[in-house]
């Protein structure tokens, strides 16, 4: 069993610098091809509604015919059932991220009860996309500001 880990960013939340391999290096045999970062927008404390986003990971496996996984970390959070992003002054705005278009099933590490994606076999030198669907929920007090956090992914083969 191999593990990958890449760090996440959430500006709200912002997936970059997933590891692609320069040319001549040695293939590893999953890697994200690419991201498509969170982003939250312009959240009103006074909405009755919860802000909701999408974006995604694209990833490729070469000569994995195991199946594989990919978890995500709480981020600055000591647990999954509210991730928290930082903001001005100390200020911190509950959200999370799900597998799931409903958004009930919290994407995690599969433990504590969240979900991870997978297992799954993957197929062999095909991109596959997955989306993330993230959540603020309605009717936090908190001032204006620019709010983030940081999270890791791990995929395992």
């Amino acid at each position: 069993m191999r593990r990958r880990s890449e760090a996440l960013g959430a500006g709200a939340l912002v997936l970059a610098g997933l590891g692609l391999l320069a040319p001549g290096q040695a293939r590893a045999a999953c890697q994200i091809r690419s991201a498509v970062g969170l982003n939250f927008a312009n959240y009103t404390p006074t909405s009755p509604l919860p802000l909701d986003t999408a974006g995604s990971i694209t990833y490729q496996c070469l000569l994995q015919l195991t199946p594989m996984t990919i978890d995500l970390s709480a981020g600055g959070s000591s647990t999954y059932a509210n991730r928290r992003m930082q903001g001005p002054s100390s200020s911190t705005l509950a959200y999370n991220l799900y597998l799931d278009a409903a958004r009930l099933r919290v994407w995690g590490n599969g433990v504590s009860g969240t979900s991870r994606y997978g297992p799954v076999i993957p197929l062999l030198a095909i991109d596959v996309t997955v989306p993330i669907y993230g959540r603020i929920p309605a009717q936090q007090t908190v001032p204006a500001g620019t709010y983030s956090d940081t999270l890791v992914m791990t995929m395992t083969f």
